[in-house]
């Protein structure tokens, strides 16, 4: 069954994570994504190990896990922008897709005559996103910007970490990821405005940018009441209690939502009285009580091992969980009924499978399909070569003499 995207082509001059996640949820969705690699370089995340794909003689090959995880459904092309002919053959084969994203730094591909200003007349039905760390404007515009430092000047680190204790990343890329997420969405908008249009448009993504966004509830708070929010833990700074209790075998997750649920978290856990107290009856106490609240909490369910706290909250409809390490995600029966892991044969694996995390995207007309696993470097330049524009083996192989793929 074609994804919604089918039909669609993408040219994906873009590395590592950010637009990496975005061109693979497009590719998801049924667009054919290829991507552009730099002649013996390739991505730099192919380096990004361990861990890397086995051979199968069980020794590592320079496939990383770190690449795996983005770069599903593309077909990779090795092109070199830095010779003549390669920015002719670029723009030959931008003339046949309907997106381009890129993350080179502000201005780096008008050298190569490949930025929107200098495409957009020859193409104006082009779809253009450009991921960078700070934006196209601004004082910053022209500075680099990484996953790492989008958290800190996002804000983001400053909400996450140990009451008192210093602040933390969060353990995966969210910049990057959300940066990503938001490229797809806004290139899905864009493809609609040109199928009624014709016309294309230029997309600007800062990582920067889609962390502040990301701020959500918390920046919220900041502006509507211009108190600045500290380091709260595995709290939320705005329900009680929603937080990790111990157990008396572990630690769990409590996320009471309303004033409903805390009285039944009460009656079951033997203190009916706490949900009557003026002090704890209302969320809006709660959470200016919060620390009273979570010494009775923590209290009570440190008496009982987690498997009793899940099962009796679970059967009063307590939102409530455990703490899970990855081997016991992807063991999860709701992620395994779900799909979240997936196996596609690979041929650095020597056509074995290797596993990768699923798409979230679940639709019932238009469904996500898995056509091929992440590509080798240059693994199709001469397929997509002859496919779009037409070349034959020796012209192929001319341009490989001129150091051009």
């Amino acid at each position: 069954m074609p994804g919604p995207l089918n039909g669609i082509r993408i040219f994906d001059l873009t590395r590592v994570l950010a637009g990496p996640s975005c061109t693979q949820i497009l590719g998801d969705l049924g667009a054919d994504v290829i991507k552009i690699e730099r002649p013996g370089q390739g991505d730099d995340t192919r380096k990004f190990g361990p861990p890397f794909v086995k051979d199968p003689s069980g020794k590592d090959t320079t496939e990383s896990g770190y690449y795996l995880g983005a770069n599903r459904n593309k077909r990779s092309i090795t092109l070199s922008l830095d010779e003549p002919e390669g920015q002719a053959l670029a723009k030959k084969m931008i003339a046949k897709c309907h997106v381009l994203v890129e993350n080179f730094k502000v201005g780096n591909l008008a050298k190569y005559g490949l930025s929107y200003e200098q495409l957009k007349d020859e193409f104006p039905g082009l779809v253009y996103c450009s991921i960078t760390g700070f934006g196209q404007t601004g004082p910053k515009a022209e500075q680099p910007g990484y996953d790492f430092m989008a958290q800190g000047m996002g804000g983001i680190m400053s909400l996450t970490g140990p009451m008192g204790g210093e602040p933390h990343r969060v353990g995966v890329p969210i910049a990057d990821l959300t940066a990503g997420l938001w490229a797809a969405i806004s290139i899905n908008a864009a493809l609609r405005h040109r199928e009624v249009t014709g016309k294309g448009q230029y997309i600007d993504i800062s990582l920067l940018d889609t962390q502040v966004a990301t701020l959500s509830i918390q920046g919220m708070n900041y502006l509507t009441s211009g108190e600045v929010p500290g380091l709260l833990g595995n709290a939320h700074p705005n329900i009680v209690p929603y937080a990790v209790f111990p157990t008396s075998d572990g630690n769990i997750i409590i996320a009471v939502g309303n004033d409903e649920q805390f009285r039944r978290f009460c009656d079951f856990s033997g203190i009916p009285e706490v949900a009557k107290d003026a002090r704890y009856a209302t969320n809006e106490a709660r959470v200016r009580n919060r620390t009273e609240v979570g010494k009775i909490v923590a209290d009570v369910m440190s008496k009982k091992p987690t498997a009793y706290w899940i099962e009796g909250l679970e059967k009063n409809k307590i939102s409530c969980g455990p703490i899970n390490r990855l081997d016991q995600v992807f063991a999860d029966e709701q992620v395994v009924a779900r799909e979240m892991e997936i196996e596609m044969p690979h041929p650095a694996a020597g056509g074995k499978p290797v596993k990768l995390i699923g798409s979230p995207i679940k639709m019932s007309g238009t469904p996500v399909t898995y056509r091929a696993a992440p590509p080798m470097m240059g693994q199709h330049t001469d397929d997509v070569l002859k496919e779009l524009l037409g070349l034959d083996a020796a012209a192929v192989a001319e341009l490989r003499a001129k150091k051009a793929i």
